[in-house]
């Protein structure tokens, strides 16, 4: 199995297992990730997954899995817009999940969306049991990348569809110079101000660096069964949105 630089890109200086750090970082900055999401993107993500819905609108799916849901976010977008039968949100971290049952609870979604701890590298679900599977801003903390691919093909049924939002790296001047500096110097002191973790800050913009961008991580896709893959960049090339289908 192909290893990719990301997959070695941790949150933490310790001696364990990517997915153990990343629910670790999760649950601490759990409190202060919506505040951070807004601020770093200056509300830019809540657009990025709007376009990622749109998208995904004209197939229809009834029954969706969203992975590294977080706080819900996604799930909740899904379905005010698609109105599907079911969502499940899943997420390594048992603090992000609190606060995704906290707004799903508000706006009266507890039976529409059930929310999970769940590892992407080992689905619960069964083969062909999802019409689409969405990840936004996850796959970049996956321990083994291919194995989450595979996993999340295994689950959708043929004819579904899987819809990944991932933060980026822009590559032409100005822009790449700007985020550089953004994402290497203001984000990591803003997010130790704000959410106590010195760590979990710093991680971003080094796994964003590292995971595979563009035709690489279509790649990934096709290795792992996806057909009519392709790729949107949004925002000078800051998120991408890729797509591929399971015939």
């Amino acid at each position: 199995m192909t290893k990719y630089k990301a997959e070695e890109i941790l949150p933490y200086d310790k001696q364990k297992e990517k997915t153990e750090q990343v629910r670790d970082m999760f649950d601490s900055i759990a409190p202060a990730y919506d505040f951070m999401n807004r601020a770093m993107t200056f509300g830019i993500d809540k657009w990025w997954r709007n376009v990622a819905v749109k998208m995904l609108a004209p197939y229809s799916p009834k029954r969706i899995l969203d992975v590294a849901t977080g706080t819900g976010d996604l799930a909740i977008l899904l379905n005010r817009q698609l109105s599907p039968d079911y969502i499940l949100g899943i997420d390594l971290s048992d603090g992000m999940l609190s606060i995704a049952r906290q707004k799903a609870s508000a706006e009266g979604l507890s039976d529409k969306i059930k929310f999970e701890v769940q590892d992407c590298l080992e689905l619960k679900p069964e083969d062909d049991s999802f019409d689409a599977v969405t990840v936004a801003y996850g796959v970049r903390n996956f321990e083994h990348l291919e194995q989450g691919f595979a996993e999340m093909y295994r689950v959708l049924r043929p004819g579904g569809v899987l819809s990944v939002i991932e933060l980026s790296t822009p590559e032409k001047t100005p822009y790449k110079q700007l985020y550089k500096f953004y994402s290497f110097t203001l984000i990591p002191a803003v997010g130790r101000l704000v959410s106590k973790d010195k760590g979990a800050y710093s991680y971003l913009p080094r796994s964003i660096a590292a995971v595979p961008q563009g035709d690489a991580m279509l790649g990934i896709f096709k290795r792992a069964g996806f057909t009519r893959t392709r790729c949107r960049k949004l925002t000078f090339g800051a998120c991408s949105i890729y797509m591929g289908e399971k015939d």
